[in-house]
């Protein structure tokens, strides 16, 4: 794979490597038939978000721009599908035992609503440094709340430790095949939504959520290129499928982007299908995150955070790459501190 320097703001790979792990590989044990039995279980408890048509951006690309609104589903993002349709397959004894997630906010809120509705009992485990709006939206929920010294990855280590020491359900944020079907189900609504698409737009972070996205609309259309978008900050899944393993950075270093920052689980299932099914990696440095942020704020009247800017940002300063066709931008939350969103715009 390459790594081209498209501008002293943008990074984008090329030239997708060859894996050993084939699409109908990996499609064997995440398929579109996971994903439409996921929409099934869950589409009474979650939204069908918007596809809203953008003029600004699609007169800045010279394209057509759709923004697939996530920040609007239950708990402000994307992560109320995955976590729900996870804790709905469980049987009533494993939900009564208990569940145990980690998190740095948004799967943690979606845990906790898919608990509420089920009845299971739930402990969510958080980095000491989570955001305090996240901390806060948690303490509505009647789950547990534990911090853990230590990275988003340190915490979801120890915290699946805890799980099996204390024969709990663990629920990982983007390593298990249902919570990546129920993330998936986006792909089922975007391919009703919008006929004719060229490109999907998604952060990454663990992977859960392009994975899902990508291993429906690849089955439906092949032609699709979904396009993996990362904040310089924290490439990991990136770094991974361009190296060919799981690579994590050896320090943390701050991004707005919290909600995808952090590293990836050994052996995590999102990283074949990452490798097989995403074209194109876009990375995105941190004044172009906070310029996104502004211009849907102040274009679109709406709050989004960090992990959705990395994505509009990433076909704002690649106008040539989206030029003359039709692009979905996934907004995959609006969780962001209100001091922190106040300063930016």
């Amino acid at each position: 794979m390459e790594l081209c320097l498209i501008s002293d703001q943008m990074y984008i790979h090329r030239n997708r490597i060859n894996t050993s792990i084939s699409k109908a590989q990996t499609l064997f044990f995440m398929n579109a038939a996971l994903i439409q039995k996921a929409h099934k279980r869950i589409q009474k408890n979650t939204l069908l978000t918007p596809l809203l048509y953008s003029r600004e951006l699609s007169k800045i690309v010279s394209g057509n721009v759709y923004l697939k609104l996530e920040s609007e589903q239950h708990t402000g993002s994307f992560k109320a599908r995955g976590s729900l349709n996870k804790i709905m397959s469980l049987s009533d004894a494993e939900r009564h035992q208990g569940t145990v997630t980690a998190s740095t906010g948004n799967h943690g809120l979606g845990f906790a609503r898919a608990c509420e509705i089920s009845g299971a009992k739930g402990i969510v485990f958080l980095p000491q440094k989570a955001a305090q709006s996240k901390i806060d939206a948690l303490g509505f929920y009647d789950v547990e709340l534990k911090f853990h010294e230590g990275s988003s990855l340190d915490t979801e280590i120890f915290a699946k430790q805890f799980a099996d020491e204390n024969g709990k359900t663990w629920v990982s944020p983007y390593n298990d095949l249902e919570i990546i079907a129920g993330q998936g189900t986006i792909g089922i609504e975007l391919m009703t939504q919008l006929e004719g698409i060229d490109n999907i737009c998604a952060t990454v972070g663990g992977g859960g959520l392009i994975s899902g996205i990508a291993s429906y609309v690849k089955d439906a259309d092949s032609d699709i290129a979904v396009i993996g978008c990362q904040p310089v900050n924290s490439p990991e899944m990136s770094l991974s499928v361009e190296k060919g393993e799981i690579t994590n950075l050896p320090t943390f270093i701050p991004t707005l982007s919290d909600g995808s920052a952090g590293g990836i689980e050994d052996g995590s299932i999102t990283f074949p299908i990452c490798q097989s099914l995403i074209d194109d990696f876009i990375l995105i440095k941190e004044e172009d995150i906070e310029k996104a942020i502004r211009f849907v704020a102040h274009t679109h009247h709406r709050i989004i955070e960090g992990a959705a800017g990395v994505s509009v940002a990433a076909v704002m300063t690649n106008k040539e790459r989206f030029k003359g066709q039709h692009t979905v931008i996934i907004i995959c939350g609006g969780n962001i501190d209100i001091e922190l969103f106040k300063s930016i715009i």
